[in-house]
C-alpha cells in the first residue's frame, strides 16, 4: 500500500535508496568498549533500523587519528581492529533495509590532552577551547600530512566494512577550525582568504576521493554560521556550502548553526526543554535553497508533526530525528502502522547527553531500554507464565511504569494511587513552567495504561487491609518518598521544603536562603522559582560546585536565570542550623576545609532540598505477610532466573518496592526499576 504521508516517501542520493526521510544522525552515545562498536553498540542501531527508519549514522565523531583522544566514548577508526566490528553492525541494520553511515572526524581541540596517549592537542591555531580546557599547539606541515593520510585510511576502513557511507565532522572539530576566523590566525597557505581556510578540507576530500572512489556515498556535517561575533558568519558559511555542494567531492550536506565550544553556546544547538524546537530548521532550508544539493539536519525536532513539515515544504530531504529515536526507536513504524499516537514522546530533558559529557553513557530520562538492549525488550512480551493479579501502589513514573510492563506481560493490574492525580515528584517538577514538558512522561503511560485497560482508583490511601482486600498475588510499593531536611544542630521547625515552594503551598519571602545538599534537578528548580518571583536569593552548597548531579546542559537555563535575577551563588558551605531572632532567621554556616570557620545569614525565610525519605509505611507492615519477606535476588535480577526468594511459605503473596520507595534517586532510576521488575513477574 502506497502512503502519502511524505515522511514515507523514499529518497535517492546516489545509487542509494532510502526507503524513507527519516534518520537518526551521528551522535556517541558512550557504548563503545575499547574503541570498537561491540554488542551493545551494534544492538541500539538495530533496534532503530527495526524501527523502521531508513537511515542511522553512527558515531559522532569517529577519530581518525590516534592524536585526537576519545573525548566521550569515541570509537577508533583509525584502528583496523573497528572494521569486522562496523561489518556486524551494519549487517545487523542492512536486515531491515536501513542503510548506516559513520562520521570520522579530527577532534582537533575539542578534547583533552590528557588521556590515551597524552600527545598534544591541536588545532589550526593555539586558541582555547573551554568545553575541555585544550590549549592546542599550531598544527604543523607534518601534522596536516599525516592527518589527511589517517581521513583517508579510515574512509577506506569504513568502505571495507561494508558501510553505506561517511560524513566528516566539520562543527567544532579540526575541518572547521581552519575555517572559522575564531579559531584560525594563520598567516600562511592555511589562513586568511576563504581559499586558504578551505585548503585543508580539500586536501582530505581529495585523499578521501582517492581511497574510497566517486561511487561510495561521502557527505559533510558543517556549521555554516557560528552565530558570534568573531566566528564564521552566515555569509561565509552559506558560500562554503556553495562551494562544497559543486566540488563533485561531496553528496550531501548536512547543516548545523552555532557553536559547541560552551555549555551555554551548545544548548543554543541542541536546546534542553523549555527551549526552542527545531531553532534552526528554517535555517538549513536557507541551505537548501541556496545550494540546490541534498540536505539533512537534525536539532530537536522531536515530533512527527514538524519532521512531516520539514518535508513537505522542501527544508530537508533527510530529518534527523535523534533524540527522539533515543526516547522511541520505533517511530516510522508506529506512523506506518497508524499509531502515532502511541510514540513515546521526547520531552527535552536531556538526561542522555548531559550523562555523555559528565562521562556516562547516554540513557533515555523515561526509556530504559535504550542503552539496555541486550537485557531490556523495548517491545514487552507476553508472559509464558500465569496471569498475575497485580496491585501497584503509587501513580508515579515508577508506579506507572510497572503498571504498563505488567499489563503488557497480560497480567491483571490495579493501581491505587493517594491523590487525585497521577505524576508524582514529575508533576511537581512541572510546576517549573519552564519543564513542563516533562509531564510528557507521565500523559504517555497514562495513555498507554488506558489502551491496556488498567485501572486507576484515585483519591485512595491504601493501607495494609485495603490491598489484601483486593487478594493480589503481586504487590508493587510505588509510594515514592517525603521530603527530609539536612542534619542540623537545630532548628529544624523552622526550615521550609523545596517541594513546598515547587507546590505553591508556601510562597518565597522576601530574602531567602536556600540549602541544597543534594545537588539535582529538586533543589535548582526550587531556586528558579524563587529567582523568578523577585525575592532576593542566595543559594548554597556543600559541594565544589553547584548540583553536580545536574549535567552542564541543564545547568545552562538555570545559571542564566539566576544571574538575571541576581542570585547570589556559595559553594563549599553547610547549614550547620537555623535560629529565629525577632521576624527573621538566622542561618547558621560552616566549612568542612576549615574547622573553626562560622558564617551566618540574616534572612526571612530557609529553604533546604536533602532528598527524600522512603514512604515505607505500606510496604512494611505488607512485608512479613508476603513470600518472599520484601527480598530481592540482585544476582538473579541482574543475570536471570526467579527473582522473588520464598521466605516465607505461608505468605499470600509477593511484595517488592521501586524509585524513592526504596531510597532517594531519580526519574530514570524509578522508570529502569519498573520495567526491569514488571518483566519479571
Amino acid at each position: 500500500m502506497t502512503s502519502n504521508d511524505p515522511l514515507l516517501q523514499p529518497y535517492q542520493l546516489k545509487h542509494l535508496t532510502l526507503k524513507n526521510r527519516v534518520m537518526s544522525t551521528s551522535h556517541e552515545p558512550a557504548y563503545s568498549e575499547d574503541g570498537m562498536p561491540k554488542e551493545r553498540y551494534r544492538l541500539y542501531h538495530a533496534e532503530k533500523a527495526k524501527g523502521g527508519m531508513a537511515l542511522t549514522m553512527t558515531a559522532g565523531s569517529a577519530i581518525v587519528s590516534r592524536d585526537s583522544p576519545a573525548a566521550f566514548g569515541n570509537l577508533h577508526v583509525y584502528d583496523d581492529r573497528i572494521v569486522p566490528w562496523l561489518a556486524e553492525l551494519t549487517d545487523a541494520c542492512h536486515e531491515h533495509d536501513c542503510k548506516v553511515m559513520i562520521q570520522i572526524t579530527h577532534l582537533g581541540r575539542r578534547t583533552g590532552w590528557n588521556k590515551a596517549d597524552w600527545l598534544p592537542v591541536l588545532s589550526a591555531s593555539p586558541v582555547h577551547e573551554p568545553a575541555h580546557r585544550a590549549f592546542p599547539k599550531t598544527i604543523e606541515d607534518w601534522d596536516i600530512e599525516r592527518i589527511v593520510v589517517d581521513y583517508a585510511a579510515a574512509a577506506q576502513r569504513c568502505q571495507a566494512a561494508g558501510l553505506d557511507g561517511i560524513e566528516f565532522e566539520a562543527y567544532g572539530h579540526l575541518m572547521d577550525g581552519f575555517w572559522s576566523p575564531a579559531t584560525n590566525q594563520r598567516d600562511d597557505d592555511f589562513g586568511g582568504s576563504l581559499d586558504n581556510r578551505l585548503r585543508f578540507t580539500g586536501m582530505v576530500l581529495d585523499a578521501v576521493r582517492a581511497a574510497v572512489g566517486q561511487k561510495f556515498v561521502v557527505g559533510i556535517r558543517m556549521v555554516a554560521d557560528e552565530d558570534f561575533e568573531k566566528g564564521l558568519s552566515k555569509e561565509e558559511g552559506v558560500e562554503i556550502a556553495r562551494r562544497l555542494a559543486g566540488s563533485g567531492k561531496v553528496d550531501f550536506l548536512n547543516i548545523i548553526r552555532g557553536s559547541i565550544e560552551t555549555d551555554a553556546a551548545l544548548t543554543k544547538v541542541i536546546p534542553v526543554t523549555g527551549m526552542r524546537s527545531s531553532p534552526h530548521l528554517d535555517f538549513a532550508g536557507e541551505i537548501r535553497a541556496a545550494t540546490k544539493f541534498p540536505t539533512f539536519h537534525a536539532a530537536r525536532i522531536s515530533d512527527v508533526a514538524t519532521a512531516r513539515h520539514a518535508i513537505a515544504t522542501g527544508k530537508l530531504d533527510m530529518v534527523g530525528m535523534t533524540r527522539a529515536h533515543i526516547a522511541d526507536p520505533h517511530i516510522v513504524k508506529k506512523v506506518m502502522e497508524g499509531r502515532e499516537h502511541e510514540i513515546r514522546p521526547c520531552v527535552g530533558a536531556t538526561y542522555c547527553l548531559d550523562r555523555i559529557y559528565e562521562g556516562g553513557e547516554a540513557l533515555c530520562i523515561h526509556n530504559a531500554a535504550t542503552g539496555r538492549e541486550a537485557d531490556i525488550p523495548h517491545i514487552i512480551p507476553r508472559t509464558q507464565g500465569p496471569k498475575r493479579k497485580v496491585i501497584v501502589v503509587g501513580a508515579g513514573a515508577g508506579g506507572l511504569e510497572a503498571a504498563r510492563v505488567a499489563a503488557e506481560r497480560g497480567h491483571q493490574v490495579t493501581m491505587l494511587e493517594a491523590s487525585s492525580q497521577a505524576g508524582g515528584q514529575v508533576r511537581l517538577a512541572t510546576q517549573n513552567p519552564r519543564r513542563k514538558e516533562l509531564i510528557g512522561i507521565i500523559d504517555w503511560r497514562l495513555a498507554e495504561l488506558d489502551r491496556l485497560g488498567v485501572e486507576i482508583r484515585y483519591d485512595s490511601w491504601a493501607e495494609k487491609d485495603d490491598v489484601l482486600a483486593l487478594s493480589p498475588d503481586v504487590v508493587v510499593i510505588a509510594t515514592g518518598g517525603l521530603p527530609q531536611n539536612p542534619p542540623l544542630t537545630a532548628g529544624d521547625h523552622l526550615v521550609t521544603s523545596s517541594w513546598d515552594i515547587m507546590a505553591g503551598s508556601i510562597k518565597p519571602a522576601e530574602n531567602v536562603l536556600l540549602y541544597d545538599d543534594n545537588g539535582g534537578h529538586q533543589g535548582m528548580g526550587a531556586a528558579e522559582l524563587i529567582a523568578n518571583s523577585g525575592a532576593r536569593l542566595e543559594l548554597v552548597s556543600p559541594e565544589r560546585f553547584f548540583a553536580p548531579e545536574m549535567g552542564g546542559m541543564n545547568h545552562v537555563p538555570y545559571m542564566r536565570a539566576f544571574q538575571e535575577k541576581g542570585v547570589t551563588i556559595t559553594i563549599n558551605t553547610r547549614l550547620h542550623s537555623v535560629r529565629r531572632e525577632g521576624n527573621q532567621l538566622v542561618a547558621e554556616l560552616g566549612s568542612d576545609f576549615a574547622d573553626g570557620w562560622r558564617g551566618e545569614r540574616r534572612v526571612d525565610q530557609v529553604v533546604v532540598e536533602h532528598g527524600t525519605l522512603p514512604l515505607d509505611d505500606l510496604y512494611l507492615a505488607l512485608k512479613p505477610l508476603s513470600k518472599n519477606g520484601g527480598a530481592i535476588d540482585y544476582e538473579r535480577l541482574v543475570n536471570g532466573g526467579d527473582i522473588f526468594p520464598a521466605r516465607n511459605p505461608q505468605g499470600g503473596f509477593v511484595v517488592f518496592r521501586i524509585g524513592d520507595a526504596v531510597a532517594s534517586r531519580n526519574i530514570h532510576a524509578a522508570i529502569y526499576d519498573g520495567i526491569r521488575f514488571g518483566l519479571r513477574i
